[in-house]
């Protein structure tokens, strides 16, 4: 079994990672961080912080900085990536990561997201998406790190 956090690199993300690696301790199983990046798609790549606004789109620097930031958070985790079409329709890339989910076999999913769990039969977001599949259960995390260090 394994535990499968989508990681886009937000704050959020970044929560559920930590919290997926706390549960792959306690219940002694492997954590696999996964991105999907829409190839070429400039503008998704910027608004979440993947490249800054000059540059141009590079899906092995994108790739590398990733993996480092995972690394950072959960020296232990694998990661992966699954590049979609540039112009993929809505759903595309929570079908990607809810596909690796099923491949690995993965017993929960971990989804930062602070829209997913207001409602989660919400169909807008790939965290309510992700939510939808019912082969694992799904752990929503909506406090980023840096609020729980604060309080």
């Amino acid at each position: 079994m394994t535990l499968v956090v989508p990681f886009d690199g937000s704050e959020l993300a970044e929560a559920a990672l930590v919290r997926g690696a706390e549960f792959g301790t306690v219940f002694d199983e492997g954590v696999v961080a996964v991105t999907v990046i829409p190839e070429r798609n400039t503008n998704y790549a910027r608004e979440r912080g993947w490249i800054g606004q000059e540059e141009s789109f590079d899906i092995d620097a994108i790739v590398s900085t990733l993996r480092d930031r995972v690394a950072e958070r959960c020296p232990d985790a694998e990661f992966e990536h699954v590049v979609v079409d540039r112009h993929a329709p809505s759903g595309t890339i929570a079908r990607a990561i809810r596909s690796l989910a099923r491949n690995r076999d993965a017993s929960m999913v971990f989804v930062g997201s602070d829209n997913a769990g207001h409602f989660v039969s919400s169909v807008s977001t790939v965290g309510g998406n992700v939510a939808s599949d019912d082969a694992y259960d799904v752990v929503i995390v909506r406090t980023p790190i840096s609020a729980k260090r604060t309080e």
